[in-house]
């Protein structure tokens, strides 16, 4: 991976400035900290900064064709690219790299924008296609990796980070209150929305192309269900036998594609276990494991992981986390989340990531995406226990299966029965499109009691529930409930959050690159047109998955209860040495400048946080406590000050640069 950024005029003026370049690509320098460059021309700077996987010799970016008439500056991996270069060869394409970079540049040549269509990766990225006098930018299919803009009438920036567009300081930093409301409903902005007002973010799946001063985009993918009823009519065992194929190709494509030790996340799941097992069954490569561990038991999951490692012979290491570590490194978390978050969760991943870069790699592969995929959140089994009491409200025994749900938490339904019933009895209307989700959104909308009035009634002017299920194909009513439940996951909270604030920002942080077998092109359209009883079959989570790889799995890992990742939230702030930052913002004074919540019943909130030190508070608590801390950092970091933090660097050495103005002026 790397960082990419862009300055493109819309109107006649002087050429792109390359002092704002050049502070764009420090702001991304975390990235890319192997090298760097940039192409200039009268109308389109080019910036990239490089983190070496591919071709480490001449894969150096920005990049063009033969003839210097198509530029790219990219960010990701084609893993399909050494058959797709084989293919464009045979057109009679000469390539002067060996890096999959130049081959989306023929690509485009040979295919125009349906190019994106045949590739299988996580990119995003700017073609400068000089002849025809247009920028096109693109995104992979799901938003592994990130690619935001900002527009006014004379220029329009683009960065693979908010930061580096706000080094542009023509453009206003300020919230935007409906990238708030989203935040405070879905847990993150959707695309193309983001927390500020004006930068906007292109959605996955999609590419936009800038031509004449116009803007458009359009997608190439979209996540699709078949009609329920309409699936292969294939036995249980044939379809375990395909998955099992397709997500050990990808693995293998994720490993071995690389020209750097590539290592794998291991979180003591099963999704994990089974990427890291396929290098150790289906590939020569040495295993390298890495782990979090925590210092309360009630997130810790060392022992599974102990286990896995040990079976599979992995060269394994682990970070210990203590609530302490993730107060200390919250403010950091944010600076490169660039969002109010409602969870620890990348804090932790913040500090694994540092552990796999000291540990000398710069690649490692995760399980992310398998529980959407293959719907193995306890939010499905919930949406399933209450489509099953909805078709009998009043049944007292079937509102007790919510018993059932969530084991793994400390204040399980189970030990309050009556307020689960109560909770999840609500809403059972099975025709609304929202139906699986509606708890979450309604508990994290709780959030709202603590904003400034007025900032809520900002926030009001859209309902941006009914907006996202706007979006919903119009054939959705013809799936299956599960999968329309799979779709909302996949378009909020999968690339709004997992894939970002959790995932590519806590990675790329310290310069790791992320890998995501569960989210390759063909697994995920495999997995997709599978019926739902292969994914959700009873209350047993991704269920075709566990069979596919039953012989290869402990029985301790195959068969224990599903847990999500989690990390202590409110403790992480409170339960220790006070923290002068924490202080500094949850003060009277930090409260009123900033305009976000209402100060009086923020620091009763906080006082009841301090006299419990964080600890035994409710969900909605936890919740409420890390949006006051992370909005109030997002503010200060990035709205009082201009992402920077503290001052601008510059982008890394060696730096390839064509600068066609610097060289029209030499002549």
């Amino acid at each position: 991976m790397c960082g990419i950024c862009g300055i493109i005029n819309l109107a006649d003026g002087p050429p792109p400035d390359t002092d704002t370049l050049m502070r764009m690509m420090g702001r991304l320098r975390h990235r890319g900290p192997d090298a760097s460059g940039y192409f200039r021309d009268r109308q389109v700077a080019l910036g990239h900064t490089r983190l070496s996987i591919i071709d480490l010799e001449t894969g150096g970016q920005p990049l063009s064709n033969e003839d210097g008439s198509v530029w790219i500056t990219f960010n990701g991996e084609i893993f399909n690219f050494v058959e797709l270069a084989s293919e464009l060869r045979l057109r009679g394409h000469v390539f002067k790299t060996k890096s999959d970079t130049e081959v989306i540049v023929h690509a485009y040549e040979e295919w125009g924008t349906s190019c994106f269509e045949r590739f299988n990766g996580q990119w995003a990225l700017a073609l400068w296609d000089i002849p025809n006098g247009k920028i096109i930018l693109s995104r992979d299919r799901h938003g592994i990796r990130p690619l935001y803009y900002a527009m006014d009438h004379n220029r329009c920036v683009f960065a693979s980070e908010i930061k580096a567009i706000f080094a542009d300081t023509r453009f206003v930093r300020e919230f935007d209150p409906d990238g708030l409301s989203e935040i405070f409903t879905f847990w993150s902005p959707i695309a193309p929305r983001t927390a500020f007002r004006g930068i906007s973010e292109l959605q996955p799946g999609h590419f936009a192309v800038l031509q004449n001063g116009h803007f458009t985009t359009r997608p190439y993918w979209s996540i699709q269900f078949p009609r329920a009823g309409t699936e292969p009519p294939l036995a249980e065992e044939e379809y375990a036998g395909k998955l099992r194929r397709l997500l050990v190709n990808a693995s293998r494509l994720r490993f071995t594609r690389s020209d750097v030790p590539v290592g794998a996340y291991l979180s003591g799941g099963i999704d994990s276990s089974i990427t890291s097992a396929v290098v150790t069954h289906y590939t020569d490569a040495p295993l390298r494991t890495f782990s979090i561990r925590f210092t309360d038991p009630e997130f810790d999951e060392g022992s599974f992981q102990t286990e896995m490692a040990s079976r599979l012979g992995a060269d394994h290491r682990e970070v210990v986390v203590s609530h302490q570590d993730i107060g200390s490194v919250f403010p950091e978390v944010i600076r490169h989340a660039e969002r109010p978050i409602l969870r620890t969760a990348p804090a932790p991943l913040f500090l694994l990531s540092k552990l796999v870069r000291d540990s000398g790699f710069k690649v490692v592969v995760t399980g992310e995406g398998a529980d959407e995929v293959l719907a193995g959140y306890d939010i499905y089994r919930e949406a399933k226990v209450r489509l099953f009491l909805a078709r009998s409200p009043e049944s007292r025994k079937r509102a007790n299966i919510f018993l059932r749900l969530y084991p793994w938490m400390a204040r399980t339904p189970s030990r309050a029965p009556a307020f689960a019933r109560s909770f999840f009895g609500k809403g059972l209307d099975p025709s609304d499109p929202g139906f699986s989700h509606r708890p979450r959104w309604e508990t994290t909308s709780a959030i709202r009691i603590l904003l400034n009035p007025d900032l809520c009634r900002e926030m009001d002017r859209t309902d941006v529930i009914d907006e996202f299920l706007s979006r919903l194909p119009h054939t959705h009513q013809s799936w299956d409930p599960l999968c329309r439940a799979q779709w909302l996951e996949m378009m909020s909270l999968l690339s709004g959050y997992i894939l970002s604030a959790q995932g590519d920002r806590m990675l790329m942080a310290h310069s790791v690159e992320g890998r995501f077998p569960f989210l390759d092109r063909d697994f995920v359209d495999f997995a997709n047109g599978l019926p739902s009883r292969h994914k959700l079959l009873g209350l047993d989570e991704k269920h075709l998955l566990k069979i596919a790889f039953r012989d290869i799995l402990p029985e301790s890992i195959l068969k224990r209860p599903k847990q999500p990742y989690r990390a202590p939230d409110a403790a992480g702030f409170f339960d220790g040495k006070q923290m002068d930052w924490v202080n500094d913002l949850l003060s009277e004074h930090s409260l009123k400048k900033a305009g976000i919540f209402r100060p009086d019943a923020v620091l009763r909130f906080v006082a009841k946080c301090r006299r419990t030190k964080g600890m035994q508070m409710s969900n909605t608590d936890n919740m409420r406590i890390v949006a006051i801390l992370s909005a109030m950092l997002v503010h200060d970091q990035f709205i009082e000050n201009d992402g920077g933090g503290g001052g601008d660097i510059y982008p890394a050495e060696p730096m390839r640069v064509e600068d066609r103005i610097r060289e029209t002026r030499k002549a």
